[in-house]
């Protein structure tokens, strides 16, 4: 397994810089201390996320039946779609209902620090499906161990980006971070489209000797 992808995939898909005009839009009302505090939930739960879909994510789906190569494909389109929603300069996971229906629940009492920050606008299904299918990969403990430590990586990256929302918004601006978004988007299309062509080799074996040709 390349090591490396899977931290590229999760930069690509968690994108925060492309969630900091949300966490700032959610955040403008709070005091300093209540929004480090926000800062502090959001990155850890995101750890969270990661690292319960690296370490449990397969035995999940073996509970309900579904074939990895299944997942793989779907985890693919989930991908492609969050690529193409960054290409339109979106965030990866989120949609105009969900920044909506998260403000519903911060209204009810929710912690915004974990809906809508963390889920869905930094991580959701994409994010659980990459975990999963390259958990699957792994040969040994250590491998599982490197997947749990990219999430400590994105937890940090989290606590790093949000930390410097407000100075990170005046340097790039709204342009700025739309180009960000459409790059990273670029580059998750690439891997979804590599996460879909193995999938469905193993779905459809005779697939592979027409690709060898």
């Amino acid at each position: 397994m390349d090591l490396l992808k899977p931290l590229i995939a999760l930069l690509a898909i968690v994108n925060p810089i492309g969630v900091v005009p949300f966490f700032i839009h959610f955040t403008q009302n709070l005091t300093r201390e209540e929004r480090q505090r926000t800062i502090r939930i959001s990155a850890f739960s995101a750890f969270l996320v990661i690292a319960v879909s690296a370490l449990a994510g397969l035995k999940i789906i073996e509970f309900f039946g579904i074939s990895l190569a299944s997942f793989q494909v779907g985890g693919g389109c989930l991908l492609l779609l969050s690529a193409l929603a960054m290409l339109n300069a979106q965030p990866a996971e989120s949609k105009p209902s969900d920044v909506s229906e998260g403000q519903e629940k911060v209204d009810a009492g929710a912690s915004i620090a974990v809906v809508p920050l963390t889920i869905p606008l930094l991580t959701g299904p994409a994010t659980i499906s990459t975990m999963v299918i390259y958990a699957e990969k792994t040969r040994f403990v250590w491998q599982l161990g490197v997947l749990v430590a990219y999430g400590v990586v994105i937890g940090v990256v989290t606590y790093l980006v949000f930390s410097a929302s407000g100075r990170i918004a005046k340097v790039l601006g709204r342009t700025g971070i739309d180009i960000m978004t459409r790059l990273m988007g670029l580059i998750l299309a690439a891997m979804a489209v590599e996460l879909l062509a193995d999938g469905l080799v193993k779905l459809f074996p005779v697939l592979a000797s027409h690709i060898a040709r």
